[in-house]
């Protein structure tokens, strides 16, 4: 049963990270990775904050493994971070690794804090 719940999550995360990423880097004229940086963020947020609701171990198949779990990309992070690396924009590539550890981190803290707040 977890098996397909997993399934069933990823089939809409996969497809939610692919329109969210063009959608968002379609709007920005840089090649800094707006759009990886938005699912990932997004994604640590639904994380933190269903990991806060101690949702049952079926919802965080279907939520927390599935779905974040395709709409999340740590290889496309590290796989943009070394082109910008290989395009010699170091700057873009520095910013990328601390903004995308720290805005991550800091969505799921604070969706975890906000959803113990709202359960209180």
């Amino acid at each position: 049963m977890s098996a397909l719940l997993v399934f069933l999550g990823a089939m809409v995360g996969a497809p939610a990270r692919y329109l969210v990423d063009r959608t968002v880097q379609r709007r920005h004229d840089t090649v800094f990775p707006w759009g990886t940086l938005t699912v990932n963020v997004i994604g640590s947020a639904i994380l933190g904050g269903s990991s806060a609701a101690a949702v049952n171990p079926a919802m965080m198949s279907l939520l927390g493994v599935g779905f974040c779990g395709a709409l999340t990309t740590y290889s496309t992070f590290g796989y943009e971070t070394v082109r910008l690396i290989e395009n010699r924009a170091y700057l873009y590539a520095s910013a990328n690794v601390l903004v995308s550890v720290a805005s991550g981190l800091g969505a799921a803290i604070a969706a975890y804090a906000a959803m113990q707040w709202i359960l209180a």
